[in-house]
């Protein structure tokens, strides 16, 4: 657990009791703060009533006392319109920030000896793939390495600080909206597609906010960037003319004179001076596609500045097993290989998966995102047939059926079923049931999460009537 420094006897509240939520609370009470809490859900109420934080509405909190309220990531500050909350604490001239923040201000108060190396990672897609592929590489590499933040354990449930480890973070824009102190030894900014406009209001505002993840730096500092998107090569090139950091570019499809690239499978480093190939990445199954030769271009780039040889890295990567529910194996019944992209919830997700493939009998829909698939039409040569979900299934089948033949399921059940069958039937020779839904899983789901397993199990379920091997 990360303690927080200065807040003993202090008052702070913290709404939102999720993971996060729960580990602040734990964290503030353990660094003497006396901590009110709240969720709007009952049941997330009910696991801290038998805690000295246990749930008092906000109207009841001493206002006039607070030092701080700490929110959740998924409380809107701006957009649509500022949650009451956030409303409330402006008011009282109260400042809000996230856990994230709490975890900045701790480093900030150690020793320049004392305090670890931290790397941060962003990006609307991979950045989750990345952040666990840079912690495997500098394990593999016999690094001290704790990850964590918007994958696995909360920032603040992480180890206590120990100064020759490293931290490493991924970072939701939504995070990096409530952090203003931190200052990552290293940062990472992958990609950026139309997404959360809802939250940030446009995509500049998005934008900004995953810009975030570069405040604070130093000259002494890295900053790793992605130049295969409009977006993010601008940024590369604004970084480079300001000088305020080290300023690694990567690329999954463009030789570069400087940095990480990939082309064909193969890796390639210009860095200090020194340019080589650094290995082949084509035949790691779980590092599918040309979008993650970009998650191990930028992996590499990190951790050679962490002293790890590419060539060595590269192997490390070769090993990595991969995350559950991104271009994710889950099974194979006779011919038909099942994938599990539930991660891809936006249509640049989606297609990373659907360039990686072919013959695919596609499951997609839920609840849509702006834009909806109509970007995906150059890819449908890839697909036999769609399966259609969720409230999106209308306007994709509208986007979609002059290009491929669209079928209407009205849950993920059926769609498994229908897509099962006709890959099975079809005379391609290795056919792939796809669920890449390029839609939020809200409609029918409590997360992604929940829809990549009911997938899993659908398809185990499917093996085991069939009696094959999952």
């Amino acid at each position: 657990m990360i303690l927080i420094p200065d807040v003993k006897r202090k008052k702070i509240g913290v709404f939102g009791l999720g993971l996060s939520g729960v580990a602040t609370c734990e964290a503030l009470a353990a660094s003497g703060a006396h901590v009110f809490s709240f969720d709007e859900n009952r049941q997330a109420r009910d696991k801290v009533a038998d805690t000295e934080y246990r749930c008092e509405h906000p109207k009841n909190w001493p206002w006039k006392e607070l030092d701080a309220v700490i929110v959740s990531p998924g409380v809107p500050l701006t957009h649509p319109k500022p949650h009451a909350i956030v409303r409330k604490a402006k008011m009282e001239k109260v400042p809000v920030m996230g856990d994230t923040e709490l975890f900045a201000r701790a480093l900030n108060a150690l020793e320049p000896r004392a305090r670890p190396r931290v790397i941060g990672v962003t990006g609307s897609n991979g950045k989750s793939t990345t952040t666990a592929l840079i912690g495997h590489i500098l394990k593999q590499a016999g690094e001290d390495v704790y990850v964590g933040g918007n994958i696995g354990e909360p920032v603040l449930s992480l180890p206590a600080f120990e100064s020759d480890a490293i931290y490493v973070l991924e970072l939701s824009s939504f995070q990096l909206d409530l952090t203003a102190s931190l200052r990552l030894d290293t940062a990472v900014l992958l990609n950026l597609s139309p997404d959360h406009i809802e939250r940030h209001g446009s995509v500049e505002g998005y934008l900004k906010a995953k810009k975030r993840i570069f405040l604070n730096q130093t000259e002494k500092d890295l900053a790793v960037i992605g130049v295969d998107d409009d977006y993010v090569q601008g940024v590369c090139t604004e970084m480079m003319a300001r000088g305020t950091a080290d300023v690694r570019p990567v690329s999954s499809g463009s030789a570069l004179g400087r940095g990480v690239y990939a082309l064909d499978g193969k890796i390639y480093y210009n860095l200090d001076g020194k340019t080589a190939q650094a290995g082949d990445i084509s035949k790691a199954r779980s590092l599918r596609g040309v979008h993650n030769h970009q998650n191990v271009a930028a992996a590499i780039a990190v951790c050679e500045k962490f002293g790890v040889d590419p060539a060595l890295a590269v192997k490390s990567a070769q090993r990595f097993e991969g995350l559950a529910h991104r271009i994710e194996e889950v099974g194979r019944n006779g011919k038909v290989l099942f994938v599990n992209d539930s991660k891809a919830t936006n249509a640049d997700a989606a297609a990373r998966a659907l360039n990686a493939f072919e013959d695919i009998y596609w499951i997609a829909g839920g609840k849509p995102k702006e834009g909806g698939v109509k970007s995906l039409l150059p890819l449908m040569n890839r697909v036999r047939c769609v399966y259609l979900i969720g409230e999106a299934a209308v306007e994709y089948e509208e986007q979609l059926k002059d290009a491929v033949t669209c079928v209407h399921c009205s849950d993920l059940e059926k769609a498994v079923a229908a897509a099962a069958k006709d890959a099975a039937q079809s005379e391609a020779a290795n056919p792939v049931v796809l669920l890449s839904p390029a839609s939020a899983s809200y409609d029918q789901f409590k997360n992604f999460e929940e829809r990549g397993e009911a997938f899993r199990a659908l398809v185990s379920d499917l093996s085991a009537t069939n009696g094959e091997a999952a």
